[in-house]
């Protein structure tokens, strides 16, 4: 797993920002709170979080290391994936985001294009208890989540490879890590495999 990328910035719109490292350019996909802070650079270092799809290889880069913890939070909800968690940190900043799970303000994570009652009110209650870790110790708090990110990252490559659907495998492997989640990635296939 990639654990951050610097290089010099290419192009860079509010969707997406082209870095160049030693002659390669590599597309990342970025929330509105990255792109406000690096949009008057002329290179920058991003926190990444790899997404494989069946179809796709997909990046998506933090401006800070907090940003990219709140997000790793919000893919763990079931039913929030990749694109969903960027559009909520794109509406709402990780403070405010924050705030609004510590006090339950379901109506504000509701605002949110895309985002219905039900997956709000998810977000609240599978959050609640990890807001306060991420505001208490950030670095301690996420070892797990980010280790979890990578485990979950490598069973699913490797289910891809034994020929089972990576969309289907994501879910899969999303609950089994979100109900044992100090598992290895050998221990999360053999799950996996009985349940896929």
């Amino acid at each position: 797993m990639f654990e951050y990328l610097k290089g010099d910035i290419v192009e860079i719109t509010p969707a997406y920002v082209v870095l160049e490292t030693q002659g390669v350019g590599y597309m990342i996909n970025i929330s509105l709170q990255t792109y406000s802070a690096i949009q008057d650079k002329s290179a920058t270092k991003l926190y990444l979080y790899e997404s494989i799809r069946e179809d796709a290889f997909v990046l998506y880069g933090f401006a800070t290391a907090a940003e990219r913890r709140m997000f790793l939070l919000l893919i763990s909800v079931s039913g929030v994936g990749a694109g969903t968690a960027r559009v909520i940190l794109s509406s709402l900043s990780t403070p405010e985001l924050c705030q609004a799970i510590r006090t339950e303000n379901v109506h504000l994570i509701k605002s949110v294009k895309g985002i219905g009652l039900k997956t709000a009110q998810r977000i609240l209650v599978d959050l609640k208890d990890k807001i306060n870790e991420l505001e208490a110790g950030p670095a301690l708090a996420m070892v797990d989540t980010a280790a979890n990110a990578q485990i979950a990252s490598e069973a699913v490559a490797a289910l891809s490879m034994l020929g089972f659907v990576a969309a289907q495998s994501q879910k899969v492997v999303k609950k089994i890590l979100s109900d044992e989640p100090t598992l290895s990635v050998e221990q999360v296939i053999k799950k996996a495999l009985k349940l896929l």
